[in-house]
């Protein structure tokens, strides 16, 4: 293993502690893949995709929505649905061409409603978090629901004090003032899935970051526990326990690298984000990953009263895939 600058040499000392596993198979997780569309490797070339690229900035634009963290109010391990839902919010912001207020989705909604399809506090997956919605026909923004790190089984903190389970007060509520109830919302603002899938291998995870947006991929984190920075670099062992989403590449002295970002807060790696040697499944990133394309999602609440009421209307986008000559144009490679 060489170094490279500030690279930061990950090899994992036998003694350290492994990572808890928080990718699980749900039993009711029985469609991995649910599209039609061609997908993005089939009609991009090696030759197509640019030696750095990064939904971070293009052409001056961010299009990542905020930092997440998993750990807070207390540990919960809902990695799978904060990597997986991170990734699907930027690609909601694609579609509104970075304009507004970014749309940040209800992970905690996943939690009440998904423990047999999508995972709870103690593991799930990619791909099921996007049957979940997908098969439900919604994900509510997260300001319906927001985080509580805990799910049904959950004892840690105050979770075994509240009330996590799947109904429409656990979808989305008001609490209007003091003194009273906390109500159902019944008409709240969502985002719809129109296809999801699988994919893994460096050039087909680059086509489908290029042309449709960031992924979400599972990776050994046990060894990035110490991260401070640099280019990771492991492929001691490829087995994964982690969800994350990848955003973009780039080349830094030679190596090249994925642009990661993690659900760990901002105060870890590099403000929230991390790279990772690219081509040779380092921690095991290029093995199994997640995408989900955009179907709809409410953009404006007219008129919205208090109480949640005549609260949406709704865009539909369409999926590069349906237009690959006009996306072609678009990246000046027609």
């Amino acid at each position: 293993m060489h170094l490279h600058g500030v690279v930061l040499a990950l090899a994992l000392a036998a003694t350290a502690a492994e990572y808890a596993n928080q990718i699980k198979i749900m039993p009711g997780h029985n469609r991995p893949e649910d599209y039609s569309l061609p997908l993005p490797s089939t009609y991009l070339s090696s030759d197509d995709l640019p030696d750095d690229f990064s939904w971070a900035e293009v052409d001056g634009v961010s299009y990542l929505t905020k930092n997440l963290n998993q750990h807070i109010p207390q540990y919960c391990g809902s990695c799978w649905a904060h990597g997986t839902m991170s990734a699907f919010a930027d690609r909601i912001k694609m579609a509104r061409n970075g304009k507004g207020i970014d749309i940040n989705l209800s992970i905690q909604w996943i939690l009440n409603c998904g423990a047999n399809v999508a995972g709870s506090c103690h593991g799930g997956s990619g791909s099921g978090t996007y049957q979940l919605v997908k098969d439900t026909g919604y994900v509510p923004y997260d300001t319906c629901q927001p985080y509580l790190a805990c799910s049904s089984e959950s004892t840690e903190g105050f979770c075994g004090s509240v009330d996590t389970t799947c109904s429409a007060i656990n979808t989305c509520r008001t609490c209007s003032t003091f003194g009273s109830d906390c109500v159902a919302i019944d008409i709240f603002p969502n985002a719809t899935i129109a296809e999801y899938g699988v994919i893994s291998g460096e050039e087909d995870m680059m086509a489908e970051i290029f042309a449709r947006g960031p992924i979400g991929c599972s990776i050994d984190a046990t060894p990035i526990h110490d991260y401070t920075g640099g280019i990771a670099e492991d492929t001691a062992d490829t087995s994964t326990n982690h969800i994350v989403s990848i955003y973009g590449w780039g080349v830094e002295n030679g190596t090249k690298y994925w642009n990661v970002r993690n659900s760990w807060g901002e105060y870890w790696g590099e403000a929230g984000h991390f790279r990772v040697r690219r081509g040779q499944n380092d921690l095991g990133l290029e093995q199994s990953c997640a995408w989900a394309t955009v179907d709809s999602f409410t953009l404006v609440n007219v008129p919205c009263y208090e109480d949640g009421s005549e609260c949406v209307t709704t865009t539909r986008v369409q999926d590069p895939a349906k237009d690959i000559a006009g996306f072609r144009r678009r990246r000046g490679l027609a």
